[in-house]
């Protein structure tokens, strides 16, 4: 990956990730350099998710260690990482009524005392991601009246109010049309290039190519294969992963896969 004076936001050193008898991933060693973008592929069940938990600190290995920000989760003062990796879940539960912007503040969680309220400062941080990702004349809607992409959308704002050093990315695009899931992988690349980290599970493959600097694809059974993303996204190995066969077809500077 790319040389930088600061060190990776992301590691790890013979990662061994496993649910129950079945493994995730054998040997896993890559580091994250400040403005790369990390894709992780692989089939339904492949452990995509299982992994990104791991990668977050939520989750204890098999094996090996994942350091983040050249150090191993432990050795981080209790609640640190918060400020250094954040984590958007599949899933966002509404477990008690909110407004929009309520929820955007908890992003701010990590920099306050335990008995600190938000100030100014924070609700301007969180008026400015909720107008990143469209959500700006929404400040005062209650969560539960949001549509499905909106919830999404205001999940990511909840996160970018963390402004974390790494995020960590489960299916960002979920629920959301073309128009924002472009919105959202560019906004996350604008980011990455402001020095950021970014690692991302997806489904969709050419926007996948689209987005990454590397990939890391998983075989569903343990193997995984990690490089640039030209290196990896090729037919024969997107193929032998997904268990179909996919061709490449190229548009332009655009790579296309397309099952056979």
């Amino acid at each position: 990956m790319k040389m930088d004076a600061r060190p990776p936001v992301l590691g790890t050193d013979a990662l061994h990730v496993s649910v129950g008898a079945r493994d995730v991933c054998r040997g896993l060693d890559f580091t994250l350099q400040p403005a790369d973008t990390l894709v992780i592929l692989g089939r339904n069940g492949a452990g995509k998710s299982t992994l990104l938990h791991t990668l977050a600190g939520l989750r204890a290995p098999a094996g090996g260690s994942v350091l983040l920000s050249g150090q191993p989760y432990a050795a981080w003062p209790r609640g640190h990482e918060a400020c250094l990796r954040g984590l958007l879940a599949q899933s966002q539960p509404d477990f008690f009524s909110a407004t929009v912007l309520e929820t955007a503040l908890v992003g701010r969680h990590p920099y306050l005392g335990r008995w600190d309220w938000e100030g100014p400062e924070d609700e301007a941080i969180a008026m400015a991601a909720l107008e990143q990702m469209g959500l700006a004349g929404f400040a005062e809607r209650q969560v539960p009246t949001l549509s499905g992409g909106e919830r999404q959308r205001l999940a990511i704002a909840a996160l970018l109010v963390q402004q974390p050093r790494l995020y960590l990315l489960d299916e960002p695009l979920a629920h959301l049309d073309l128009h924002h899931q472009i919105q959202v992988l560019d906004h996350f690349a604008m980011l990455a290039a402001g020095g950021a980290g970014v690692t991302m599970v997806l489904h969709d493959i050419t926007l996948a190519a689209r987005s990454a600097s590397h990939v890391l694809l998983l075989d569903g059974e343990g193997g995984h294969a990690f490089g640039r993303a030209a290196e990896i996204l090729t037919a024969p190995r997107l193929s032998a992963a997904f268990g179909h066969p996919l061709r490449a077809v190229q548009d332009g500077d655009t790579t296309l896969f397309v099952p056979a």
